[in-house]
């Protein structure tokens, strides 16, 4: 059977409590883990009760079938809560991910969501984890799950490409069959005995409602032309988070497209409709503690960087909410924005937009980082031997940004 790596469960405790969802320590704010801790070391400041509010969201206000992006954050506690919450659906990429859920969470549904997928992995997905859900682009791909998963009791949904709609991440680039050919494919699928389904994805961080619209309207399209039962529609992912340089329209607008959307399409009361949140729900849940260890002029450098819990200001431009922590101490008047390094000894390793702290921030001081849950600690590499591990949980409301600011 396929283990989970040690490192899916190393928390600051050093081990997860099974079944009562990992260990870890509790404060009311990050002020007060910084007055408790001193740390000198990042620190993530998990808040469950914002998973559990973002999880309500989504299932009160989706039409259907919520699953959790695992790839956005894996963390073990961050898996826990949203099971709490009643997330029970994971859309899972690999073996290990799949592993990872199943593992913790036996009573949970994994998904295998990634196109393409190697024959070992099928075998075991199938016989160890019994993963029922695949996704397919290609004709290739449909015969390689005959002939690895050797099952019919299973659904395989073909991924169907769409127009990019204001997304930071447009993905049908990379994955995604024409109309044509993804009504070909399902007549495959419906011929091979297998149920059927029909899945997409409108671009990660899409701002624009209406490419769901545009999205569903192809896929009834595609849906029309195959000719075949549709026992599974899965929107995707791509809900988005209202960063201070991203605004966007409420979550609740996105589920009217789309429940408006359903009315027209030519499926069946006994289809399945899903979705796969990830940044949408778990990007405010979740803050980062750093310290500063040197002032140059304006520029500040702290523990923590683009390799490390800070790629996705970088490669997604997403701007974070900041504020210096500096217990009893006095914090000068009037504020100054400041270059950002991080730790490594890579020249690129600073973040792309400037952060405005009092005037006297410097070494010693922390700075919190807000909307720090998605594609954080999931993208961290051990780049020139930094690494970002502790979490705590935290009490205090969301890290966002000032409205109107």
């Amino acid at each position: 059977m396929y283990k989970i790596p040690d490192s899916f469960n190393s928390l600051e405790s050093g081990s997860a409590a099974r079944g009562r969802g990992p260990l870890m320590r509790g404060f009311e704010d990050a002020d007060a883990m910084v007055a408790a801790l001193e740390p000198s070391y990042p620190v993530y400041c998990l808040r469950p009760h914002v998973l559990a509010e973002n999880a309500r969201r989504f299932i009160e206000g989706f039409p259907g079938r919520v699953m959790y992006a695992v790839k956005c954050n894996p963390h073990p506690a961050v898996l826990h809560h949203l099971f709490e919450a009643g997330i029970e659906h994971f859309d899972t990429a690999s073996l290990p991910e799949i592993a990872q859920v199943r593992e913790a969470h036996p009573a949970a549904e994994t998904y295998f969501m990634h196109p393409v997928k190697s024959r070992a992995a099928l075998l075991s997905a199938a016989e160890v984890y019994d993963v029922r859900h695949y996704v397919i682009d290609h004709a290739e791909e449909l015969t390689k799950i005959l002939e690895a998963v050797g099952r019919r009791d299973i659904a395989v949904l073909v991924r169907l490409s769409t127009p990019g709609g204001n997304a930071l991440f447009e993905l049908s680039a990379k994955f995604g069959a024409p109309p044509a050919e993804a009504a070909e494919l399902l007549r495959a699928v419906h011929e091979a005995g297998l149920e059927t389904g029909l899945a997409f994805h409108v671009g990660s961080q899409c701002g624009e409602p209406a490419a769901w619209r545009t999205a569903l309207d192809l896929a009834a399209q595609v849906i029309g032309a195959a000719g075949v039962p549709i026992h599974y529609l899965d929107v995707g992912g791509g809900f988005p988070a209202a960063y201070a340089n991203h605004a966007v329209p409420p979550l609740e607008d996105f589920f009217a497209v789309i429940r408006d959307g359903l009315r027209d399409m030519p499926i069946g009361p006994d289809c399945i409709v899903m979705c796969e949140p990830g940044r949408a729900m778990v990007a405010d849940a979740m803050s980062l503690v750093v310290q500063i260890q040197l002032r140059k002029g304006n520029a500040l450098y702290i523990n923590d960087g683009i390799f490390h819990s800070l790629s996705e200001p970088a490669v997604a431009d997403v701007q974070l909410p900041a504020r210096l922590i500096r217990p009893g101490g006095d914090v000068a008047p009037g504020m100054t924005d400041f270059t950002i390094f991080g730790p490594t000894c890579d020249s690129t390793d600073v973040l792309p937009h400037a952060i405005a702290l009092p005037a006297d921030a410097g070494e010693g001081d922390w700075i919190e980082l807000g909307q720090i849950g998605a594609y954080s600690n999931s993208m961290a590499t051990r780049f020139n031997g930094f690494s970002s591990e502790t979490f705590v949980s935290v009490e205090a409301p969301a890290f966002l940004p000032v409205q109107g600011a």
